[in-house]
């Protein structure tokens, strides 16, 4: 009996550890590398006749994703079972975060260029700070509306190449605009549902119910099981274990350390990222609007870090 005290006793003290305040700041960093990387990943997975459909993809990645989560989790001595009212909230952020606003961006991506679609989604911060503010029944400051006007303006620069070239969709339009308030409502019934789950485990049920949802839609959708290349399951082992595990993990524990608006700041870091490695890695032109866009966006992040 005293054995299994001191095992729970070690456990809760592993959830309830204070962190500094830069370790926050580190797992953002991570998720600005990660998931700004992802771009190229999900291109490759699913491009031309040997890659994934799109919403498979969604299933296998964030269904493995959270499996190895949660594993990872138990052996690590972390509690991961939850009980009733947590597990419908890990369920209902999961579906909201992955399915709802994860997938209306892939819908969309088919209907609507990638610029619109990186200008669109930049608005899921401004989102975010609304809905705090409407929750806490103050109006939202002015100061952090500066800095997240800065980070809009500079995706809308980034986004010019592709805005000129056209391919806008009424629908593709709306989808996203509902795929960023998907997110941002997740993001804030989260952190303010949290009830002290250990932050690997609640990432990997959250992974675990959005693979599932993803796996309704695509039955749903008739998406044909794949046939993929080597590249396209080198893709998929990416985002499982980097864009997935490692990203989402250090996304839902930031959401312990720091401010959501400060979080969603990576919403504008992501594209920049990704532009950055297309660059480097498929020779994708830099142009004076990807300087400029790339600028403004830094100055709206620092304002956004340092106000807050």
């Amino acid at each position: 009996m005293r054995s299994t005290n001191n095992i729970q006793i070690r456990q809760a003290a592993a959830v309830a550890a204070p962190l500094p305040p830069w370790v926050g700041l580190a797992l953002l960093g991570v998720v600005y590398l990660v998931w700004g990387s992802t771009y190229l990943g999900i291109r490759v997975a699913v491009r031309g006749d040997g890659g994934f459909p799109p919403f498979v993809l969604g299933a296998i990645r964030l269904g493995t994703a959270g499996v190895i989560l949660l594993a990872v989790a138990a052996m690590a001595g972390r509690p991961v079972r939850v009980r009733g009212s947590e597990l419908r909230m890990h369920a209902v952020s999961g579906l909201l975060l992955w399915v709802v606003g994860n997938g209306l961006v892939i819908w969309a991506l088919q209907r609507v260029d990638s610029g619109y679609a990186a200008l669109l989604m930049c608005l899921t911060p401004v989102f975010v700070v609304l809905i705090e503010a409407g929750a806490a029944g103050r109006a939202p400051r002015v100061a952090l509306g500066r800095a997240l006007a800065l980070g809009s303006a500079g995706i809308a620069l980034l986004s010019v190449p592709a805005l000129a070239r056209g391919g806008s969709d009424p629908l593709g339009l709306a989808a996203l605009l509902l795929a960023g308030l998907a997110w941002a409502v997740g993001t804030v019934y989260q952190q303010r549902r949290e009830q002290g789950a250990d932050p690997l485990a609640a990432a990997g049920w959250q992974l675990l119910f959005a693979g599932i949802g993803f796996a309704a839609v695509a039955a749903l959708r008739g998406e044909s099981a794949p046939s993929p290349s080597p590249e396209a399951w080198a893709a998929m082992a990416y985002l499982v274990l980097v864009g997935s595990v490692l990203g989402f993990g250090s996304y839902v524990w930031a959401l312990r350390l720091l401010p959501a608006p400060v979080v969603m700041t990576h919403a504008y870091v992501n594209p920049v990222i990704a532009v950055i490695l297309g660059w480097a890695l498929l020779g994708e032109p830099l142009t004076i609007w990807t300087w400029a866009g790339t600028g403004m966006v830094l100055l709206g992040v620092v304002e956004t870090l340092r106000r807050r």
